[in-house]
Formats: structure tokens, sequence, C-alpha cells
């Protein structure tokens, strides 16, 4: 009996320990099976609370009156399946008949407490099928990676989700994208795991980097273009527009439109043409946007609506020619100037870290998720990197990037040197570096003879 209370005890403070030091740790090991009996245990009663029940149906009713038999009570949604993750339960449900996804979603709050599990969320995989998922800790206190990544050509990982899930930054489904936060707000780091994440892609990298090129000019190993300042900026985004024409008429030429090819075989963007003639996709990093839009006087004034218009055209018809734009800024509002809302409606993706004022967030999220714009302006200052991310189906989610020192970002870049593309429309804008250093390799000393 003494030894079981010892090891009980040990346990339990184990248990603690774990809990309070290390929460992934706890839940591989005590939380995830707790938390998958106390759902399977009280899922009827919780739901019944939680108004996600139905009442029987009517044959139930009228079996039950035959057979003399006591009268069913309110069905839950059943549970198809129960499955484990590395920081929480992912439960996918089937609706009965009446019920619809959005009654699960609006009681998302009321099963956190119910189970008590950190956070629930809910999303419609189909017609009457609906994935609950379930988060055992805060994934986004000490963000952690999990090891398997579905990276694949123009998709890179930079954050983790609230929710467990990993967020990735996909070009090919949202070209275009905005990210807003105020000074050390993560904003920064976000932008180092983005550009890192692309350093071992197929992809040319163009940098504006406003900041005398502090951000991006230490990366530029990695970097096809760069610009330090709006002079520059102004001749780089030309050179863009340029090379966006050219790829244009390269898809024309290509496109053999006539009554004996296929659909499938029309080209309508670079993707669509064979792999030999595919032009290397572009990204072009633009930060601290407001720097580009301010002007002090006339000859200014001319400079900002050339970079704007250049950027609005980018971003209306960069797509199909493979031209992706990353705007970043601290501030970002109508009072720039013309063609700053229509530049924002261009960008699909939007991000949002720690703003100091209203007006920042509705810009971000205004226009397609208002809810989001309370969240944004709510994130804590003793939490940077954490922010939130939305896109034009009004969905929205907390995320956190990894933290990603500089020293960090340069070594990923300079190992992926050898992939920076040379293009010919932006070999002006080229950064002039001094080769590698080569490393010394200590000369081994020659053994002894010996007998």
């Amino acid at each position: 009996m003494t030894d079981f209370m010892v090891t009980l005890v040990l346990v339990v403070a184990t248990a603690g320990l774990l809990r309070w030091r290390r929460p992934a740790w706890y839940w591989l090991t005590f939380g995830v099976t707790l938390a998958t009996l106390r759902v399977l245990l009280r899922y009827g009663t919780v739901m019944d609370a939680c108004g996600l029940t139905v009442p029987p149906a009517r044959w139930r009713l009228t079996l039950a009156r035959v057979a003399n038999r006591p009268v069913p009570g309110p069905r839950a949604p059943r549970i198809l399946r129960v499955r484990p993750t590395r920081t929480g339960l992912v439960l996918r449900l089937k609706l009965r008949p009446g019920q619809d996804a959005f009654d699960v979603a609006a009681s998302c709050d009321r099963l956190r407490h119910s189970f008590a599990i950190y956070g629930v969320t809910s999303r419609e995989l189909r017609s009457g099928v609906v994935e609950v998922r379930m988060t055992g800790y805060d994934v986004l206190k000490r963000v952690q990676m999990p090891a398997r990544l579905d990276t694949r050509s123009m998709r890179v990982p930079v954050a983790l989700r609230e929710d467990g899930s990993v967020h990735y930054r996909d070009y090919r489904s949202i070209p275009h994208a905005l990210t807003l936060g105020a000074t050390e707000s993560g904003k920064s780091v976000y932008q180092r795991n983005l550009v890192a994440g692309l350093a071992s892609h197929r992809v040319a990298l163009v940098g504006i980097d406003c900041k005398q090129g502090v951000e991006l000019f230490p990366l530029a190993r990695r970097f096809s273009a760069l610009a330090d300042n709006p002079d520059t900026a102004a001749e780089l985004l030309d050179a863009l527009v340029v090379r966006m024409e050219g790829v244009y008429q390269l898809i024309r030429a290509e496109q053999r439109i006539s009554a004996d090819v296929p659909d499938a075989e029309i080209a309508a963007d670079i993707w669509s043409l064979p792999e030999e003639l595919r032009p290397v996709p572009i990204v072009v990093l633009v930060d601290e946007v407001a720097e580009l839009a301010l002007f002090a006087n006339k000859e200014e004034e001319k400079r900002r609506d050339r970079i704007i218009t250049a950027l609005v055209r980018l971003a209306q018809l960069g797509r199909a020619a493979g031209i992706y734009l990353e705007v970043c800024g601290q501030r970002f509002g109508s009072e720039l100037g013309k063609g700053i809302t229509m530049l924002r409606a261009q960008l699909t993706g939007r991000t949002a870290h720690r703003v100091n004022d209203e007006t920042s967030a509705n810009m971000a999220f205004g226009d397609i998720a208002p809810d989001a714009v309370l969240a944004a302006i709510q994130i804590p200052t003793d939490l940077p990197g954490v922010a939130v991310t939305g896109d034009s189906t009004g969905g929205w989610a907390r995320i956190r990037a990894p933290h990603t020192s500089l020293r960090q970002a340069v070594n990923t870049c300079n190992r992926h040197a050898d992939l920076t593309p040379d293009l010919p429309e932006l070999a002006p804008f080229r950064p002039a570096l001094p080769s590698m250093p080569a490393i010394p390799v200590p000369l081994s000393k020659p053994a002894p003879a010996t007998a």
C-alpha cells in the first residue's frame, strides 16, 4: 500500500510539473487520455445543455409507444471519428436533420468550458459534416512547429494557428497579401520566416526596404533585386511592370489557340506553360509601405503617384505573370492618399499584428472580417509575434510565428544563395556583394609512426 501511495504521489507530481513547465509533454502523456475520456463520457449531456440536440424522430416515438418502451431522449450529432493530435483532439460530427454548422460554431465557447479544453473551433467539411478541433493547451505561448510540414511549390509554413494547425502562405491560392504591425509587434520576425521559407524554392525575391535596408539587405545573397529608398523603388517597380508585360507576351505566343487545340493546353498564366519555358516566379516584399506614399513637395508627389500606380498595376495584373506582392507596414490608412484603398482591395491575404490604432485594424479587416478588428486591437504587448490573419472568405484566426533571429535567416539565405536567379530586367538593382569567404579547413597533424 505504501509503494502504491508513493507511486501515485510521484505520478501526480510529475503530471503537475509537466502541466506547468511543459504543457506539450503533459498533453502527450496524460492530457490526451483524460480529455478523450471527458469528451466521450460527457458528450450527450454537454450537447443537450448547449442546445445541440434535436427531438427524436416520429417513427422512434411511435415504435416506443407500440412496444411500450420509454420515450427516447433528444439526439446529439453522431461522432464519426475522434483523432488525437499533438496539440488536441479532432472530432468529426454528423449533424442531425434540422441542425446547421452555424449552431456548432456558435456553441464553441460553451463546449470549451464544458469539456475543460483550452480552445474549440469548428468548420464545415461538407454538407452535414462538421469538424470540431479542440486544443488542449495554449499552443501560441511557446510555438513549436511540427516536424512534418506540407510544403510544396510557392507554399511555405510561416506560423502556428491557435487550433494547433500550421498556417501556410500559399501564393498560388492567395497571390497578394498585406501585413501590418506596430513597432516590436513581431512583424519583422514574420517577414524573416517568410523569406527563410522561400529561400529554398525556385523563386526570385525582390525587396523594397525604405529603412535604408536594415531589414532586408542582410539577406541580400538570396535577393535578385533590392531597393533601399523611394527613388530606387520607383525605378524597380517600373522594371517589374516591364517584365510583367514581357511575360504576358510569352504567354500569348504560347497559347496557339486554334480549333484542334484542347482547352487544357491553352495557357492563361505561367503555370500553364511548359516547365522549360516557364519564367521564374517573383515575390516582391515591400517593407514600410507608408514611406512610399509620403511626400513633402510636388516632385515627391509625382514619385509617390508613380510608385502607387505601379503597385496597383502589379496587384491587378501580376498574378498570371507570376509576380506576387507581400506588402508590410506599421500604418496603412486612407490618409496616405489616393490609390491606397484601391491597392488594399487587391491584397487578398490580411495579417495584423499588434497595432496602435483601430483605423489600421479596420483597413486590414474592416472589409472582409469585421469580427477580426476587435481581436487585432486586443493583442497584448507581452506576446510579440501573435497576429490575426484572414482572407476575403470572411474567416480569421490567431497565429504566432516561431522566433527566427536575423542571424538564422541570414544563414538560411546564404545556404541557398545558389538558387538566386539572374533577371535581365532587374540586373541594375542586383545587390553588389563580396564573395563569401572560404571556410578554413584545419590541417590534420600527421600521426607518429609506430613500430
